[in-house]
């Protein structure tokens, strides 16, 4: 009996794993979604701050407000389904899921350290609705430093590939590991990990991980990600020219 029960556990717990893992992928793939309407919604916001519209402008802040919450709660659930994936092993007993599930879920909630970031969407939609008219001027009840601190933060764990040195927004081909989370151009880190440079370690300077093939990919929120870098880059770019000709001006 005991050496029949291993091989059944062993294929229940690859089926849940397999599973997981999919339902995780799908999971990811709305956060993306989710992801990139928000970001569409803050170029319509901004067009229409222009246009001083402000009732328009306060009903895309609350649809964004909407997909921020929706995005929270699916960070939650992939987190859960990650980590009962990864845990869950078959008893004698059936298993209740859906309260597996909850409790997982209220204790990441409950877990300040596994917030996600997708609150700085909402700080990232307000600050460009404020910089149409008051570029450069500190939004109301924060300091200047917690906006210099919202305009440079981003998602990404590196910001250059530690093979290339390239910027992650100029790679051809970028892909990123699922278990360090750090972004490479695939063809170098695939030349890496045949290499067998340091036992196939991660390149990225202090990180203990390993790197396999078949975990360096191109998530569904890798180049959403890249995409707001880009965004945040330019929004830098134009506040340090209209600072320039300020000076000019006081110059002058």
């Amino acid at each position: 009996m005991a050496s029949t029960s291993a091989p059944r556990n062993s294929a229940a717990y690859g089926r849940i794993a397999s599973a997981a893992s999919t339902l995780c992928s799908d999971n990811q793939t709305l956060i993306a979604e989710i992801r990139k309407a928000t970001m569409m919604m803050k170029e319509i916001a901004v067009d229409l701050e222009r246009d001083n519209k402000a009732e328009m402008v306060k009903e895309l802040e609350d649809g964004v407000l909407d997909l921020v919450k929706a995005s929270d709660e699916c960070t939650h659930l992939s987190n859960a389904i990650k980590c009962i994936g990864n845990e869950y092993q078959p008893g004698t007993e059936l298993t209740n899921f859906r309260k597996l599930f909850a409790d997982k879920i209220e204790r990441l909630k409950a877990d300040r350290s596994s917030v996600s970031q997708n609150q700085l969407l909402l700080r990232q939609f307000r600050e460009a609705i404020w910089n149409v008219h008051h570029a450069g001027q500190p939004m109301p009840g924060e300091e200047q430093e917690d906006i210099v601190m919202t305009s440079t933060e981003c998602n990404l764990l590196n910001m250059t590939c530690p093979l290339t040195g390239k910027p992650v927004t100029e790679l051809a081909d970028p892909v990123r590991s699922m278990d360090c989370k750090h972004i490479y151009e695939k063809k170098a880190i695939m030349q890496h990990i045949r290499s067998k440079v340091l036992q196939g370690c991660c390149p990225a300077t202090g990180c203990p991980k390993k790197v396999l093939a078949d975990r360096v990919v191109c998530d569904p929120l890798l180049m959403i990600e890249i995409d707001e870098m880009r965004s945040m880059s330019k929004q830098r770019t134009g506040a340090d020219v209209i600072e320039d000709f300020t000076q000019l001006d006081e110059e002058d």
